[in-house]
């Protein structure tokens, strides 16, 4: 999974950014508005951390031309807690919300719901045959018993699952899972999947050649 955040505030960015990436996401950052919409309109991400008060484009405008051209999630950040800010944002197009100062632990547990919503799987534990992914615990068992996944391995297997049914094309797979720092310009995607069958069992992706990889759905 891909995230942006969008943050003036170095410091507050700069952790942001690491809370991610050690939640297991690929995460991107921009320190102004105009930098995050470039990025939020050229790149596809699960989710977006918006600041409202930025320089340049301020978060709301932000918002404002990203939902003319795409429906990524969206979670506010503001330091004004008013039911007239909170209606603003809803009624602009965030998906949620939340005041500074916040809790990152409550940020992260937000941006997963926000990401299982938008591909409208509400519970947060997936099951596909006798694999069970818990995507709130962040954690995968096979037959009852817990197999143990590298973040990356961890990230592929859960964007399949929650696309389940649907061949994912590598592209996609590179877009979502490596962010704007890392090269994606490797094997590193092969690897990853030959390592998660060895784990999960052969038949747990299925390779569609020429296409990409595919979970297949067991309902």
């Amino acid at each position: 999974m891909r995230v942006l955040v969008v943050e003036d505030e170095p410091d507050l960015l700069a952790s942001l950014l690491q809370a991610v990436r050690e939640d297991g996401y690929a995460a991107d950052g921009a320190a102004d508005g105009e930098e995050g919409l470039y990025k939020a309109e050229s790149f596809e991400y699960d989710a977006v951390v918006l600041d409202i008060m930025l320089p340049g484009i301020a978060g709301w405008e932000v918002l404002r031309r990203l939902r003319k051209s795409k429906a990524t999630p969206v979670l506010l950040l503001t330091a004004r807690d008013t039911v007239r800010d909170r209606v603003r944002g809803l009624d602009g197009g965030a998906d949620d919300y939340l005041v500074k100062p916040f809790d990152v632990e409550e940020l992260l547990a937000r941006l997963r719901a926000l990401i299982r919503r938008s591909a409208s799987q509400a519970q947060p534990t997936l099951r596909i045959g006798p694999v069970e992914i818990d995507t709130a615990a962040r954690t995968v068992s096979l037959h009852g018993r817990e197999v143990v996944l590298t973040a990356r391995e961890y990230s592929l297997v859960e964007y399949l699952a929650l696309h389940q049914g649907k061949v994912v094309t590598r592209t996609a797979l590179y877009e979502h899972l490596f962010d704007e720092n890392e090269s994606s310009l490797s094997n590193l995607l092969d690897v990853h999947v030959s390592n998660i069958r060895k784990k999960l069992g052969h038949e747990f992706i299925t390779t569609r050649r020429g296409h990409g990889y595919c979970v297949e759905s067991t309902e």
